[in-house]
C-alpha cells in the first residue's frame, strides 16, 4: 500500500447504469425552477394553449406565432429560446380538444431529447405531462420518460402542486363552473 493520497477520479464522463435513471420529484411551482433549466409541457398542433398549465406557459413565454411558424406536427417538439433556457412544447395531438396517445407523447419526447443532445441541455423541469387535462396515466408516462432518457445524462425534474394548491384550484374551477351556470340561467 502506498502512503500517498489517491488522486480524485473524474466522473463527468461515466454514465450511470441504464436501470438507475429516475425522474426527480418536487412539490411546488414549476416556474420556480432554476432559470437555466429547460422547461417542457404538452400542447396541440394548433398551439391553442387555452387551458391548464399551457395558459401559464403562453402568458409567461408568449411566442405563439413563433411556435406556429415552426409547423411542427404531432409527435414532434416545438422550441422557444428564452433568456438562458429552452422551452419545449411537446406536440402530442392535432387539436386542443383531442387527447394524446402514449405513442405521440413518446415520439415528442424523443424529438425533445434529440434537441437536448444537440444543444447540450442536461436539465429539464416539467409538470406531470399529459396527466392533467389530457388524462394519461402517470405510471405509464413515467415509464416512457425512463425509456427515452435512460441512456442520457439528461435529468428530468417533475413538479406537482402541493395538495393545498391542488384543492384550491379544484375549488376555484368548481366555483367558476357554478358562476357560469348561474349566469346562463340568469340570461334565459
Amino acid at each position: 500500500m502506498s502512503s500517498q493520497p489517491e488522486k480524485p477520479v473524474n466522473t463527468d464522463n461515466i454514465k450511470a447504469p441504464e436501470d438507475s435513471w429516475r425522474p426527480n420529484y418536487v412539490s411546488g411551482d414549476l416556474f420556480s425552477c432554476p432559470e437555466d433549466e429547460a422547461l417542457a409541457h404538452c400542447i396541440s398542433e394548433d398551439c391553442r394553449m387555452g387551458a391548464g398549465i399551457a395558459v401559464m406557459f403562453k402568458k409567461k413565454f408568449e411566442g405563439v406565432e413563433e411556435l406556429k411558424g415552426q409547423k411542427k406536427l404531432t409527435g414532434q417538439c416545438a422550441v422557444l429560446k428564452r433568456d438562458r433556457r429552452f422551452v419545449y412544447y411537446l406536440i402530442t395531438k392535432k387539436k386542443a380538444k383531442q387527447k394524446p396517445t402514449y405513442d405521440s407523447l413518446t415520439q415528442s419526447l424523443e424529438d425533445m431529447k434529440s434537441h437536448c443532445v444537440v444543444n447540450g441541455v442536461t436539465r429539464i423541469s416539467m409538470p406531470r405531462i399529459g396527466c392533467g387535462m389530457d388524462e394519461l396515466q402517470w405510471s405509464t408516462v413515467s415509464e416512457k420518460l425512463e425509456q427515452v432518457f435512460k441512456r442520457t445524462n439528461i435529468s428530468v425534474t417533475v413538479y406537482s402542486l402541493p395538495e393545498k394548491e391542488k384543492k384550491e384550484k379544484k375549488e376555484e374551477k368548481e366555483e367558476t363552473k357554478v358562476m357560469k351556470e348561474n349566469m346562463r340561467r340568469w340570461k334565459n
